[in-house]
This record gives structure tokens, sequence and C-alpha cells, in this order.
């Protein structure tokens, strides 16, 4: 039989847990991201005591974009604003450097070190942004948001960091799983044929050769003449499957796939892979986890590799 003593010690506590709620939900802040990954880092690691938005969702092509009078809206009177940097954002960059001199604003990816950054001959100076390709690499970006969150609620550090070093062990984890598969793809078929050039850093680091239609920019055309030699490519080397993005149009993908059909070598679609944005929100792939698990498992598939169906955690749609 419960005693009075341990009834009022019950009551108490769950005054005490309520009043803590109260006072998180006080605490929370408002938090605007540009693209779907930060924001699900910024929810990862600000817990309940964040209100996240993005202003990017899926199938949304971050190079391209440029702000709503309502994202302008919602920048301004955010408690911090998140953003990418390295020019991924290109249509934004002069807003979003402009509203930094009078409010939170931070670029999560800018500050990485130049040594372990990919440049490109297309843009002098520039630098490839697509390092969430790499799960060791979006590792250092977690901490920038983990660092922007804290200097926002400084009163919240302790829970800051623990969530974060929790979706840093889950971000291990991912890496563990993708050089996994993807290292049992023979060495002969490990070439990605893409839209554009979003996985530099995914080749980077599972040894993959990474041919992208256009440029890192889905803003660059690709001319007959490009497409001319892919095709090329793809009969001389007897490659037999290429990859579509969810957020840049295929047409580039089926040119190719109908002009190696015109040769007599038969090209698929070996899957539809999350470059610039992830999937639905409340899917798994709505999840950076998500994502990076759909594309290492559908590519470790599609190019002979050996993958479970349902990826690292068995949660594939």
């Amino acid at each position: 039989m419960l005693t009075r003593r341990f009834v009022i010690g019950a009551a108490a506590a769950v005054t005490l847990a309520a009043q803590a709620s109260l006072s998180m939900a006080a605490e929370k802040i408002d938090v605007v991201t540009t693209t779907g990954m930060i924001a699900d880092a910024a929810r990862e690691v600000g817990g309940d005591l964040v209100d996240v938005r993005e202003l990017m969702g899926p199938g949304v092509d971050p190079h391209a974009y440029r702000q709503t009078r309502t994202d302008i809206v919602a920048m301004a009177n955010a408690d911090l604003v998140l953003w990418h940097g390295l020019y991924l954002e290109a249509q934004m960059e002069q807003f979003l450097l402009e509203l930094a001199r009078d409010n939170a604003v931070v670029a999560v990816a800018e500050d990485m070190p130049r040594n372990l950054l990919i440049g490109h001959d297309d843009y002098e100076g520039r630098y490839d942004p697509h390092v969430w390709m790499n799960p060791n690499l979006w590792s250092r970006v977690v901490l920038n948001v983990r660092d922007a969150l804290i200097e926002a609620l400084p009163e919240q550090e302790e829970a800051l960091r623990a969530n974060a070093e929790a979706h840093l062990e889950e971000l291990s984890a991912l890496a563990n799983y993708t050089t996994e598969v993807l290292s049992s793809v023979p060495a002969e078929s490990r070439m990605l044929v893409t839209a554009h050039d979003a996985f530099n850093y995914f080749g980077s680091a599972y040894g993959f050769e990474v041919v992208g239609i256009q440029g890192i920019s889905t803003e660059s055309e690709a001319g007959l003449r490009r497409i001319a030699e892919l095709v090329d490519m793809l009969v001389e080397r007897d490659i037999g499957a290429v990859f579509v993005e969810t957020s840049v149009s295929d047409r580039n993908i089926r040119a190719l796939i109908e002009g190696a059909a015109a040769e007599g070598h038969e090209v698929v679609i070996g899957g539809e892979l999350y470059s610039d944005a992830m999937g639905e929100p409340g899917t798994y792939e709505g999840t950076y986890l998500g994502m990076i698990d759909h594309n290492a498992t559908v590519i470790a598939r599609a190019l002979g590799g050996d993958a479970p169906e349902k990826g690292m955690a068995d949660l594939l749609n």
C-alpha cells in the first residue's frame, strides 16, 4: 500500500517536472535554416529547446533558390538563422550577409578547413559545398550548429552538448555502415553518374569515380557535346546504371540513356538519390541519417554491392 509520504513525494516530483517542462517551453527559441539537412542537425541538437523551420523542403534546389517575402520576415524575426555557406545558397548569399549585420546568422559550413574541401574549376576561389555527402565531414557542421545554439542558449549548454554527442554517435555508426556496403561494390563498377556534381565528397570518401552531367551548380547547362561525350563513356566503359536526383530534373539523365540505346548499349536508372534536399517530412528519408542511408544502400545494390534492402536501420521505404 502506498504511504502518504510517498504519494506527497510523487506529487511534488510531478509538480517539479511540470515546472521544469514549462520552464523549458519558455526558453524555446525560433530557428530558421536554409536547407533541410541543417534543420535536421538543429532539431537533433536543440531537441525541445528549439522550434525549427527550414526554407527549402524536399525537391528544392538550393543553388537556384531565392528568398520570398515570407522567408525574409521569418529570418528577420528568428532568434537564430543557420545557413550552409560555401556558395551553396548562391542566390541568397548577399541577403544573408547583410542580415548578419544586425541578427544572429551563422554559416555553419563556411569555416570548414580548406584542406578538407574540394575545389572546382567552374568557381575560382570557391569550393564544392556538398560536404553532407560525407558523414564524417557533416559531423563538423553538427558541431558548428551546436556552438551556434549554445551561443543562443548559454544556460542550456550542458543539454545541447549531450544532444550533440548522442547525434555524433549516430553519425559515426552511419559512416561505418556506408563504408561497409560501398566497399562491397566491385572496383570496376565504382562509377557514379548523376545529374550534377553533388557527389564529389562521396566519391572521395568511398573511392568512387563521380561524373556529373552538370557542374556543381544546377544553374550550369549541359550542352549536346557534353551529353555525346558521356554517352561515349558509358558505351566504352560498359556502364549499365546511372542515377537521377530528387531535386534536379532527370532530362539530361534520360538523354544519356536514349543516346546509349542508340549506340546499342543498355543503361538503366539505378535509383533516385537525395542530393541537395532530403526526403519528405515525417519519413526516415526525411532525416539526414535516412538520406545518406538511402543513397549508400541504393548505390551499393545498383552497382553490384551487398547491402540490405531496407538499409542500415531496416527503415528504408
